[in-house]
């Protein structure tokens, strides 16, 4: 895990239909993340607001 992803923890992910996520915006706080996600949500499309740390290399999630 770099630097610049430890500054951005929260994304926006838009709902495809294939059941697929796609990261659209990575942002430092929540509420920048919520006000791009009533822009996003003008235009149409399901959107959601995650805290997302990525994992650091070679670390297994277990559980």
């Amino acid at each position: 895990m770099n630097y610049r992803d430890q500054l951005t923890p929260w994304a926006i992910f838009q709902r495809l239909a294939n059941g697929k996520n796609k990261c659209v915006a990575r942002l430092r706080t929540r509420t920048e993340a919520d006000a791009y996600i009533s822009i996003f949500r003008q235009g149409g499309g399901v959107f959601e607001v995650v805290y997302d740390v990525p994992q650091p290399q070679g670390v297994v999630n277990q559980g």
